[in-house]
């Protein structure tokens, strides 16, 4: 029966990747798995089918713990969702900041400053933007702020597709390195597995490689080549004037965000509550600025954060809410026992490949694939249960690096490729034929580095 649930997670999934050729959007099979597969796990639990683990390890079986087996599965359940309302409260906190600045036009300012019209140095410049952006409020955010620079930049969709594409394998490259740039890499460090200076000091290099070759090799496709201003479309040639407020609410929205990491260093609560101070101070800004000269309280809707929520992909927040809750599922759902010890599916994944595989290197090289396919948050838990290594152990760098960048791989493996994904709505197979191999090379040139300091280090 076991198998039965994995076997819809990857139907699931199909469905996910194939939504264009299905003319469905990716929220449906996302929500439909998700539920489906929860109901499916709750029936079994009851029927005595099943026995579910929490995140502490402790396994559940109804048939023989009734009652406080049924309170288990209920904490557990409440567990994966409390984990994904953080990331959604943060990722809907975080979009909402971008939309209020992009109503008062904050991002014509930043368009100044990108003083090229060549497709080469902007594709850099976009680049280097995401790389260190995302190492300082995390990858997710740099993306959301970067596309929606984009869409000010250039106005031909498939050109922007390819610089959406990069933005991905940049922003997580650099949100790789720092301890805040990352989901995966802020659990390691909260867990002490990594320090911040160790992080940036062993991680740095690859991430770096990680990002250049891919923007290298790209550099040379003809679709960087020639001038940006050829991509703008008739009815977008005029210039859009920016608002007396614009100024503020650029450098407010960007400060504030970037204000979140400190106020989770400060107080050690999760990040999502620093986003929702940030966007409730920024919201408290734009309902007393006045972006005009003569502004009357009938334009005041206009810039209104009512307007800017509006504004937001709800499709893209159901997604997250579905795909995060599916993974959670076979988190939980036990699926065999090593050694006598009873483990989830995607931990029992886990130890299994360090079982089959000649060294604990290619494991991690392994789990960086996998994390392009399923969620890098459960693999990256999974690996801190398989191993025991001390604090800055190579092995745990090997690992922020892999989790962090290898969901560049596929559009779906990170949370910066599934919000650019649903804000330029990037075909699954159009990623993985024209943006995978690039982000593959880059993925496999930075462990390069991690192997070389490895020999040296013996």
């Amino acid at each position: 029966m076991a198998n039965i649930l994995i076997l819809l997670f990857v139907l699931g999934y199909v469905a996910i990747a194939t939504e264009h050729k299905l003319r469905l959007d990716k929220t449906v099979p996302a929500l439909l798995t998700a539920a489906i597969l929860w109901a499916l796990l709750a029936i079994g639990f009851h029927e005595g089918w099943f026995s579910i683990i929490d995140p502490e390890g402790h396994v559940y079986n109804f048939l023989k713990d009734g009652e406080n087996a049924q309170e288990g599965f209920h904490l557990t359940l409440m567990h994966h969702l409390a984990k994904t309302a953080e990331i959604l409260v943060f990722l809907t906190g975080a979009m909402t900041i971008v939309e209020i600045i992009d109503l008062h036009r904050g991002f014509e300012v930043l368009k100044e400053y990108v003083k090229t019209n060549s497709k080469r140095k902007l594709l850099w410049i976009i680049g280097i933007l995401a790389f260190f952006l995302s190492a300082v409020i995390d990858n997710l955010t740099a993306t959301i702020v970067l596309v929606t620079l984009l869409r000010k930049l250039i106005k031909d969709r498939n050109t922007r597709l390819w610089y959406a594409g990069l933005i991905v394998i940049a922003a997580n490259a650099g949100g790789a390195w720092s301890p805040i740039g990352d989901v995966t890499t802020t659990m390691l460090w909260i867990a002490k597995k990594v320090s911040a200076a160790g992080l940036m000091e062993h991680v740095f290099i690859p991430s770096i490689l990680n990002f250049a070759i891919p923007f290298g090799i790209a550099s040379f496709l003809p679709v960087f080549n020639g001038s940006v201003k050829g991509e703008k479309d008739d009815e977008n040639l005029e210039e859009v004037e920016k608002l007396l407020s614009s100024k503020t609410m650029l450098y407010l929205g960007l400060g504030m965000i970037l204000f979140v990491p400190v106020f989770k260093t400060v107080t050690h609560l999760p990040p999502y509550l620093g986003m929702m101070l940030s966007l409730g101070i920024v919201w408290l800004v734009s309902e007393y600025i006045h972006p005009e000269e003569d502004f009357t309280e009938e334009r005041k809707h206009l810039y209104s954060a009512h307007k800017a929520l509006s504004r937001i992909e709800m499709s893209s927040i159901l997604f997250f809410l579905g795909i995060l809750l599916a993974v959670g599922a076979l988190e939980a759902l036990v699926y065999g026992s090593i050694n006598g010890v009873e483990m989830g599916s995607l931990r029992y994944l886990a130890e299994v490949l360090q079982q089959t595989l000649p060294n604990t290197e290619i494991v991690v090289v392994l789990l960086g694939i996998l994390s392009a396919i399923v969620d890098n948050v459960p693999l990256v838990a999974a690996s801190m249960g398989m191993f025991d290594y001390p604090m800055d152990h190579i092995i745990w760098h090997m690992i922020a690096y892999s989790a962090g960048t290898g969901g560049s791989i596929l559009i779906i493996g990170s949370a910066a490729g599934v919000a650019a994904m649903g804000m330029e709505k990037i075909d699954f197979f159009w990623y993985m034929k024209k943006i995978s191999w690039l982000a593959f090379l880059g993925f496999l040139a930075g462990f390069i580095i991690f192997w070389i300091e490895k020999v040296m280090a013996y």
